[in-house]
């Protein structure tokens, strides 16, 4: 099983690395590929060093199984160059999410849908992931009607040079170039990604269209606000969601704790509930604040908690390449 990981130098790559070791994924040989200047440079993994490669290097070497994390671009060039020598793209980008013909997967969810011949598959949104675990098990017991979401997002959903200017403020340094258009110490930027023509942030809109193809349902209404907080690793979101039909709260909870990958957090009485701080380096999804919507009928409010660079990213595109082996569909 010849596995490349693309983009292995930046963030989500290395944390790619880390969970194909931690879940003992069955690699044979590990292909790292990173841009020109990191050609040279050595990955550590299980205990061996592997030397950086050029993407041409990487697609003449046919690996099974590519795991991208290298940005739209880099994506829309290449992944057609390894999906043409038979390598199973995973791509982490946004470049392929709403591309007809190109499967948008959560494993837990949608995975069934994926066939041998799905040689791109699409990793979803890293705050789009969180919100679906816990959508998808609810809308199949009470039928969404619709959904309002409020994000607060880690630095590290914009990567290392958001991490450095966070850390950089935080120490008063001036000197680090800046990634946001404001200081995000002391501060929450509503601003995540760029604006679009309609006044809505690409953020925003990922989360306003993902779920429906993920979950193969656009009877529901979705409108979604993200914002940008100085936080190092996890993101969260404040999650509003009427239904078609009534439920019950235990019930409710009852669902979700049963649902694979997500873990209930909800005893406010001991002030039990979802942070950032405890859901980095997991790899679950986890809710709490679980209540009514005293304001109107049949809607429900939570706070849903989750590692944006594990599941949120990482974790995800490896799950995806797990049911990928496992299925004999490599």
């Amino acid at each position: 099983m010849k596995v490349a990981v693309v983009g292995a130098t930046g963030m989500v790559g290395q944390v790619m690395l880390k969970i194909l070791e931690e879940r003992n994924f069955p690699v044979t040989e590990l292909i790292p590929v990173a841009s020109e200047k990191s050609v040279g440079k050595t990955i550590h993994y299980k205990g061996m060093e592997y030397p950086v490669v050029t993407m041409q290097a990487a697609i003449e070497m046919n690996p099974h199984i590519a795991l991208f994390s290298a940005g739209g671009t880099t994506s829309l060039e290449y992944a057609p160059q390894f999906a043409a020598v038979g390598t199973t793209v995973i791509d982490n980008s946004s470049a392929w999410r709403m591309v007809a013909d190109k499967k948008l997967v959560v494993p837990e969810i949608n995975a069934h849908l994926l066939t041998k011949e799905d040689r791109i598959i699409a990793n979803p949104n890293c705050s789009t992931i969180q919100l679906v675990m816990v959508l998808h098990p609810l809308n199949l017991k009470y039928d969404l009607k619709r959904v309002v979401v409020s994000t607060y997002q880690s630095v590290t959903g914009t990567g290392k040079n958001a991490v450095d200017q966070l850390n950089a403020e935080i120490g008063g340094d001036d000197s680090v170039a800046k990634v946001y258009p404001y200081q995000i110490f002391k501060n929450a930027l509503p601003q995540c990604d760029v604006f679009a023509d309609d006044d809505y942030t690409k953020e925003e809109i990922k989360l306003m269209t993902e779920p429906k193809k993920i979950m193969d349902d656009d009877t529901f209404n979705l409108t979604a606000t993200a914002v940008r907080v100085p936080v190092q690793g996890g993101h969260s979101e404040s999650v509003n969601i009427e239904f078609e039909n009534d439920f019950n709260l235990d019930e409710v909870r009852k669902i979700l704790s049963e649902t694979p990958g997500v873990v209930v957090m909800d005893d406010v009485k001991n002030k039990i509930y979802p942070m950032p701080l405890y859901s980095e380096g997991k790899d679950e999804v986890f809710v709490g604040r679980i209540r009514r919507d005293t304001s109107q009928p049949k809607t429900l409010n939570m706070w849903i908690v989750a590692d944006n660079l594990r599941k949120g990213a990482a974790t995800n595109a490896v799950q995806i390449a797990e049911y990928l082996v496992e299925n004999k569909l490599v």
